[in-house]
């Protein structure tokens, strides 16, 4: 289950910023069976470009599953929860679990997939450290594993077979690959989702606009029950009040939007603040530093040498 980010207190200084609405595209997953992976080619690499608010139905694979972004921001759902990916991150799923893809952005998605011998679970770990991998994981991505998965070959089965000069570079760029994962830093960047439909309903509309309502009977309207039923689902099913959840939400887009390297006028007009200095305001007094450092420190990290963690 993703651990719950940092919450911050509600702002009487924000109110909603519009954007024009437009049809989403729905499509199927992707020809996943054109690029199953193997003991002989135990990654397998995948890329399409979508446009923003493009969303791939749920579906899952028997195999694991690496999500990365190199180009925009895209949503990644599972059943309890939902995790914001920026092109710094990337989101593991274990083999079995059903996901959905939604793009925050226009994006260039690149998909990798793992063999798993039966049973196992994880970027070829020892059995003893596979626990954290039968989880769904934010990691992040280091420049070498960013290069790396674009030099990865995105040729279909039904496509021109690799010759073995090109299988060859393949295997070592796999191995590669599997080394920097199981490097890399874990990072918190998901919301949990709740199990009530009602209350999963009214989630989904502040994933896609949190600044659409200020009030928790404004959000609930058309969930069909009453504010204080709502308010009781949240604390019974999330462990947290309405507001401090939708602050959830709020964090892991400015997250999002940093990694794009906007800069903190945009980050809170994206927001809905109505003045950068009232965003500022309210993330000093919630973590005791500025936006610049807190939302910096984000990217920071890209450029160290991270082992481990979780």
């Amino acid at each position: 289950m993703p651990q719950p980010l940092l919450t911050l207190p509600d702002e009487d200084a924000r109110r909603p910023q519009r954007r024009a609405a437009r049809p989403p595209d729905v499509v199927a997953a992707i020809t996943p069976h054109l690029y199953v992976p193997s003991r002989e080619r135990p990654v397998r690499s995948k890329l399409r470009h979508l446009r923003a608010d493009t969303r791939v139905l749920p579906h899952s694979h028997p195999w694991a599953q690496v999500a990365i972004s190199t180009t925009g921001v895209i949503r990644m759902t599972v059943e309890r929860g939902t995790y914001i990916v920026p092109p710094s991150r990337a989101l593991w799923i274990p083999p079995g679990m059903e996901h959905a893809v939604t793009m925050v952005e226009d994006a260039e998605l690149r998909t990798l997939y793992f063999y798993q011998a039966p049973g196992r679970c994880g970027p070829a770990v020892a059995a003893q450290d596979e626990a954290p991998w039968r989880q769904c994981r934010v990691l992040q991505v280091s420049e070498l594993l960013r290069a790396l998965v674009r030099e990865m070959p995105c040729v279909p089965d039904d496509g021109p077979a690799l010759d073995a000069a090109a299988l060859r570079r393949e295997s070592l760029l796999s191995a590669l690959i599997l080394e920097e994962l199981r490097n890399a830093t874990a990072v918190r960047l998901g919301v949990d989702l709740p199990r009530d439909k009602r209350l999963r309903h009214l989630c989904e509309a502040v994933l896609a606009d949190p600044t659409r309502h200020d009030t928790l009977a404004d959000w609930a309207r058309d969930t069909g029950a009453s504010p204080r039923t709502v308010a009781r689902l949240f604390k019974q099913e999330l462990g947290h009040t309405f507001t401090d959840w939708r602050q959830q939400v709020i964090l892991a887009k400015a997250v999002a939007l940093a990694a794009g390297r906007l800069p903190i006028n945009q980050i809170a007009a994206e927001l809905g603040y109505n003045s950068p200095s009232a965003f500022s305001a309210m993330v000093r007094r919630t973590v005791g530093m500025s936006p610049a450092r807190f939302l910096g420190a984000q990217q920071d990290d890209l450029g160290r040498d991270h082992r481990g963690g979780s």
